[in-house]
């Protein structure tokens, strides 16, 4: 019988790298995008066909000993050595026992901050520097480096149980001479194994035998590319009949020489020397380890690569550690920060060193007997200085920002809009360091099979021998058969082949029911297909419904019911379908003698082989525009008749092929075209893949807010052009460019390059804009110009590549990441998306049909295209509002709360002595001022979920990064400046010339600091409370109650019973009762909030009122919508003309359709008028 197998010829057809011959692995995605080779698509690599004396790994049968000989070992390290054959066992865990603590230190002090500390520790420990006790250091960092240590053990205890119960599952393995059952991780390189039906594969196996005929046995190979469809894998002929039995298998003792373990999935080669012969391997003999058994009851096999060497395992390509935009802004202001602070420390032990000359070593009440000189106290003062406003980098805000991220993992965990209830799946933040960056994301690139359709495809509409049909339901009461979920609308199409009368039409149907690749299994009666793809099995589907019902195959006959009767038919080749060939043809031997070949393929392919007298091109060309138009999937079917002889020279040359060594593909190919020739036309199909629900409306609302999706796609042009990114199909005023003519493209890159690359690169925009008109430009493109185009894309509303390699989607992400500094995010489903997924700054998977493999690289999955509009425009548009607000209010408290020492130490000789007490500078950032920020940051909405959705135009503020960025940080450092000035000078002034009511001066040091501290807590939690735009009870509660913990613990600590313990420790004894029982003080602190409060309340009330931004004009909108309308209506006229001479569009839709409502008054010119002349397209886009 003819071999079934599938081969891969290697794609000629594309420009640019050849994806066969250049092996796509994970680790090489952004270095070959470099500057250099702008434009040029590179020259196809030689073909890396392996030879035979390349091949370095040898593996023999039944013997492990042999793998531990000396040539096997290699060098570790010094003298150790080891075997170059991996055992079984896998490891993806980071830390065990011994190594957690000191690897976990490490990586956390590899972060400036961390380690930063950790040296002002050490100097806070050296007594001469030492102006703070080290407590003040310590108590922080230890909660710092503990919190985040316990969240990176909880997730490698993960790791450690995932990889415990893969290394335990059970597997027999032949060891002396017999089946025992063991473990996985003690599986070697070598052993015979027997696998069961539904195991899953331990090890890549090469399959001797199994319990099917010929040796086949069927995989699913979910975990390795996430097709869920089964593939069938072949044993060698001569294992098969010599291999059933265990003693014949215990027995087996041949060498395999294969290539070196690799990352490619689609090629192995290989040769087997057994009994003095040698015999070929290739991919269709291997089991992969990650596959599972299907439809084969047992199988046996030889293990070729083990864990960390199978295919698998090499794949897993190395997982690019992400960060966001505003973790970068974030530490470059760390070093900001740091660098002031050396500038003003250096600034103030330079006055010290002056002052000391002048004054200080003149005062006789302040000699201390040290006999240390001006510049060395000088320098001594230095290093003080830098202790004492270290606060002036906040230690907590790393650990802040990590429980605020954590916190929005959790909220988009239980949104219970984005849980999709039909597959039980809720949305999964798989990432908990990249939510703020969601609501930053200019580009979407995104994969379409799966990802926007279903992936369930539907037969929908055929045509044969020039008549279409597919109108109007059927009823399929007729035939017991069918499948009832199948629908299909056309009764004249049932109606002839009922009567049988047509020719054309039987012959259709026959040819859908017998030239294909599916599996049939037979449940309860019931017929269950497996297709390799599901567009093959809706086509066996179509047949069956129309009475044309495949039943069984064997590996040379197929059985079919015609109607009623039952017909054999012997297979006498299966020239199968791949992605060059684009057609799959089956020669049969009918039961009276005749030879007939059936093909169905791509109509480009079809209709070159098609015989000359061919009837119906015309009328089925014009049927299948028709179809693409209507986005359907389709095929043409046509046949040829064979005579007996012909078929006997063309079957010798097809072994001849078969048993090539050397480019067998080409060989094969060759032969194929020989017999594919005349054909003669029957009919075509045509197959609707549906879009996902929601998905036009979705991408609608996110071109709305200015994100440009992209969509990348394995599939042919016909499929996508109807079918567009800007909303609801490609809308009319998009102008399509089809395959930029590449002539055209080759001018213009030629222009661009003689141009001087200076102006180039100065002008934002190419020197002439690609496009003649501006406006909405779509372009739709194939594989080979990706590097030039990113400028022209970059003009398009939309873009859309077909038939792109997985490689190449990657490498498109990193193009526009690299050239337009964007943020992008990329959205697949299958194995195919993964490198996409990985290379993106923020990748999301989609767990749906094809497997896990996308949801296992991405950092957020979900279950339903459409909820990507809620995680971007909700969660992300929250998330980055409230972290950049966390920033903004952070830097300002640190900023208030340290300068108040540098204006103090004008007044102490520069001597480095502190404002405050020390256990306020320890708490301060720990329980007094952390909460109600902390909260702010995870709670803050500034409008609501409905009416984020509703005004898409609100994400732009995060796209242009506007609300943090070096303007924000120096806004908030002068805000500080300011609070730590009024904080100081105010209690000074009031301090210089005062008496208490018992007739003592309360002016002393210690009631000095207790004032200044107080009205710091009062000032930081009031200014919280003022930006905070979405109050809960948590977060009244936070602030009312870090105010009361301050008071609290103050007393206490300026207690008498806690001094007596701590002597040294607690030296305020009664500072906090005997200064708060003064109404002056009272006075004073409330004098000295106000006074830092009031600007901030003017400010805040002439934004929202002269300089709305969207976000206020939303919020304040929607109040309105919800209040009756007032009755009096004098001086409504300014707050209206705000809205008019705001910059950006008005809400004319709200206004127009009445849903705002508030009444007009009658007749008043002014301002107010020019909203009203909005017209009504554009205010839609808001």
């Amino acid at each position: 019988g003819a071999k079934m197998s599938r081969r891969r010829a290697d794609s000629q057809g594309s420009l640019g790298p050849d994806d066969e011959v250049m092996p796509y692995s994970d680790d090489d995605t952004d270095d070959e995008l470099e500057p250099s080779s702008e434009g040029e698509p590179e020259a196809p690599h030689a073909p890396a066909e392996v030879r035979v004396s390349e091949m370095g790994w040898k593996v023999k049968a039944n013997d492990r000993p042999y793998h531990h000989l000396p040539e096997f070992q290699k060098k570790v390290c010094l003298c150790i050595k080891k075997s170059r054959y991996s055992g079984n066992s896998i490891k993806t865990y980071k830390y065990n026992v011994l190594t957690f603590i000191p690897l976990n230190l490490f990586e956390q002090l590899r972060r400036v901050a961390n380690l930063y500390f950790l040296a002002l520790l050490i100097l806070q420990i050296i007594p001469d520097i030492s102006t703070l006790p080290w407590y003040t250091t310590l108590i922080p960092l230890v909660v710092v480096l503990g919190v985040t240590a316990i969240k990176d053990l909880v997730d490698d205890l993960a790791r450690h149980r995932m990889d415990k119960e893969i290394n335990n599952r059970k597997c027999e393995v032949l060891l002396d001479g017999r089946f025992q059952e063991s473990k996985w991780r003690d599986i070697e390189v070598g052993d015979v194994v027997r696998l069961k039906k539904n195991d899953f594969i331990p090890a890549d196996i090469l399959l001797l035998s199994s319990s099917n005929p010929n040796s086949l046995c069927y995989v699913e190979t979910a975990e390795l590319d996430g097709e869920t469809n089964l593939k069938f894998k072949m044993g060698l002929r001569v294992t098969d009949e010599r291999l059933q039995e265990e003693r014949q298998l215990a027995e087996f003792d041949a060498l395999i020489e294969c290539e070196e373990p690799n990352n490619r999935l689609d090629k192995f080669t290989g040769m087997m020397q057994w009994q003095s012969e040698r015999y070929p391997l290739e991919l269709d003999n291997m089991l992969l380890r990650g596959c599972k058994i299907r439809n084969t009851e047992e199988c046996h096999g030889l293990v070729v690569f083990a864990g960390a060497d199978t295919k698998i395992m090499r794949n897993g390509g190395k997982t690019r550690f992400k960060r966001t935009k505003i973790d970068e802004l974030m530490n470059y202001m760390v070093y900001t920060i740091f660098v002031l602070l050396i500038l003003v420390s250096a600034g103030l032990a330079i006055g010290h060193t002056f002052w000391y000359e002048e004054i200080g070593s003149n005062a006789w009440y302040l000699f201390d007997g040290k006999g240390q000189n001006a510049s060395y106290r000088g320098f001594l003062s230095f290093w003080g200085y830098i202790i004492v406003l270290n606060t002036m980098v906040p230690i907590s805000l790393y650990v802040s920002v990590e429980v605020i991220r954590l916190g929005q993992s959790k909220f988009i965990n239980w949104d219970l809009q984005m849980y999709f209830a039909e597959k039980d799946t809720p949305a999964k933040a798989r990432t908990t360091t990249l939510n703020e960056q969601l609501g930053q994301i200019e580009y979407i690139f995104s994969d379409k099979t799966g990802t926007l359709t279903q992936n369930v495809m539907q037969f929908k509409k055929c045509t044969i021998a020039g008549r279409t049909y597919g109108i109007d339901p059927v009823d399929w009461s007729w035939n017991q058969l069918a499948d009832k979920r199948f629908e299909f609308m056309d009764h004249s199409l049932v109606a002839c082949i009922r009567s049988r009368k047509d020719k054309d039409v039987t012959e259709f149907f026959k040819l859908l029911s017998l030239c294909h690749t599916v599996m049939v299994e037979h449940n309860d009666g019931d017929l269950v297909y497996q297709a390799a793809s599901p567009d093959e099995g809706a086509l066996v589907t179509a047949a069956r419904n129309f009475g044309f019902v495949f039943l069984s195959r064997t590996q040379d006959t197929i059985t079919i019911r015609e109607m009623d009767q039952e017909m054999t038919y012997e297979m006498l080749a299966l020239l199968d379908f791949n992605s060059d060939r684009k057609r799959m043809t089956i020669i049969l031997k009918f039961p009276d003698g005749r030879i007939r070949l059936y093909c169905k393929g791509a109509d480009t392919v079809i209709y070159e082989r098609l015989a000359p007298n061919s009837r119906h091109k015309e009328t089925t060309q014009t049927a299948l525009d028709i179809f693409a138009n209507a986005t359907l999937r389709t095929l043409c079917l046509c046949y040829k008749d064979i005579s007996a002889d012909e078929y006997e020279a063309w079957s010798r040359k097809h072994k001849d092929a078969q048993l090539a060594m050397y480019d067998r593909d080409i060989a094969l190919d060759r032969v194929y075209e020989e017999i594919e020739c005349n054909l003669l036309l029957i009919g075509a199909t045509a197959i609707e893949d549906k879009l996902q629900d929601g998905v036009p409306e979705t991408i609608a609302t996110l071109a709305k807010a200015d994100i440009k999706i992209w969509v990348l796609t394995g599939d042919k042009k016909g499929t996508v052009s109807p079918f567009s990114p800007t909303g609801k199909c490609l809308s009319s005023e998009i102008v399509c460019y089809f395959h930029v003519s590449s002539e055209n493209l080759r001018i213009r890159q030629a222009n661009r390059r003689n141009e001087l690359p200076t102006t180039r690169r100065g002008k934002k925009k190419p020197a002439e804009p690609f496009f003649p008109q501006p406006g909405k430009n779509a372009l739709i493109i194939t594989g080979g110009w990706l590097i030039d185009f990113v400028d022209m894309a970059c003009e398009c509303e939309a873009v859309i590549c077909c038939r792109v390699t997985p490689k190449q989607k990657a490498n498109v992400v990193s193009l526009v990441k690299k050239y337009k500094k964007a943020v992008t995010l990329s959205i697949g489903d299958g194995a195919n998306d993964v490198n996409m997924i990985k290379t993106a700054d923020i990748g999301v998977g989609i767990s749906g049909q094809e497997g896990m493999q996308a949801v296992m690289s991405s950092d957020y999955a979900f279950a339903q295209f459409r909820y990507l509009e809620r995680l971007l425009l909700v969660h992300g548009r929250w998330s980055y509002i409230r972290m950049c607000k966390f920033l903004r209010f952070f830097f300002f408290k640190n900023f208030a709360f340290t300068l108040v020492h540098f204006w103090y130490s004008f007044f102490s000789g520069y001597s480095s002595q502190v404002a405050y007490e020390d256990w306020f500078i320890t708490l301060y950032n720990l329980c007094y001022s952390s909460l109600p920020v902390l909260l702010v940051g995870l709670l803050d909405q500034d409008v609501n979920d409905k009416l984020s959705l509703k005004f898409p135009k609100l994400y732009l503020p995060g796209q242009q990064g506007t609300l943090f960025n070096y303007r924000n940080f120096f806004i908030s450092l002068f805000h500080g400046i300011f609070v730590s000035l009024i904080i100081f000078f105010i209690p000074y002034g009031a301090f210089l010339q005062t008496m208490g009511q018992d007739g003592e001066a309360p002016s002393d040091y210690q009631s000095f600091a207790v004032v200044t501290a107080s009205s710091l807590v009062f000032i930081v939690n009031l200014q919280i409370s003022l930006d905070t735009s979405y109050w809960t009870f948590v977060n009244c509660f936070a602030v009312l109650g870090s105010i009361a913990i301050y008071f609290g613990i103050m007393f206490d600590i300026h207690s008498a019973g806690i001094h007596v313990l701590f002597p040294s420790a607690f030296t305020f004894t009664g500072a906090a009762s005997n200064a708060l029982r003064q109404p002056y003080l009272w006075l004073t602190i409330i004098l000295t909030v106000g006074i830092s409060l009031l600007p901030v309340i003017c400010i805040q009330f002439l934004h929202k009122t002269i300089w709305p931004s969207v976000g206020d004009k939303t919020g304040s909108f929607h109040c309105e919508e919800k209040k009756k309308p007032p009755a009096f209506q004098r001086g409504r006229r300014s707050r209206r003309s705000a809205y008019a001479f705001s910059h950006s569009r008005g809400y004319a839709d709200l206004i127009s359709s009445g849903q705002s409502i508030r009444r007009r008054p009658p007749t008043r010119g002014g301002p107010q008028d020019s909203i009203r002349e909005v017209p009504q397209r554009e205010a839609e886009n808001i």
